[in-house]
């Protein structure tokens, strides 16, 4: 079967791929599959949003769509940026300026704790939806290190670690990432 990711995020259609590939015949992005829409991320949760995302691909596609959406939540920001990770300094998708923004208000912050969340939705063209949800626990740096990963990897170190996540390898990362955790528990109902 094939499968369309309702995104054009490069990083996230590499990782998916990478974990989801050899169980459908192709994965495409949506500019691999000629189609040009953005949902409107309105959510109040992770779950929501890669719903409303799977959902709408599904419709226009005719096809099976897989989306997620996923961020990071901060102890001591009271869980935020949340579901605002994307946008957390205002421009959708600077990776840079949120995690400096991120930085910024934690300075001086004894309480580093975060999490990392991850939702997916598998939605067919018939309307049946298949969602899971993954989760990674850890801290927060106090400076972006790592050269790899994309988001928030530069200062975020998984529990039981002293790294960042993107000082992992793309192996390393896509064995315990929120969105491995989500896709595997996703095979998982499916069957595979």
């Amino acid at each position: 079967m094939k499968l369309i990711l309702a995104t054009n995020n490069r990083n996230k259609v590499r990782e998916i791929r990478e974990i989801l590939g050899g169980h459908f015949e192709e994965i495409l992005s949506l500019s691999e599959a000629g189609i040009v829409h953005e949902t409107v991320e309105d959510g109040t949760t992770f779950a929501e949003n890669a719903m409303k995302k799977a959902k709408e691909i599904a419709e226009i596609s005719g096809m099976a769509a897989l989306a997620d959406d996923s961020g990071i939540s901060v102890d001591a920001l009271g869980g935020a940026p949340g579901v605002y990770s994307a946008r957390f300094a205002g421009e959708h998708g600077d990776d840079k300026k949120n995690t400096d923004l991120l930085l910024e208000k934690l300075a001086g912050e004894s309480d580093r704790g975060a999490h990392y969340t991850a939702a997916v939705a598998l939605v067919y063209p018939d309307g049946h939806a298949v969602t899971a949800e993954g989760y990674l626990f850890g801290r927060i740096a106090d400076a972006p290190r790592g050269k790899g990963g994309f988001g928030y990897d530069p200062v975020f170190i998984p529990e039981g670690d002293a790294r960042t996540l993107a000082e992992y390898t793309e192996e390393e990362k896509n064995a315990i990432s929120h969105r491995a955790r989500a896709l595997a528990a996703l095979l998982e109902k499916l069957g595979a």
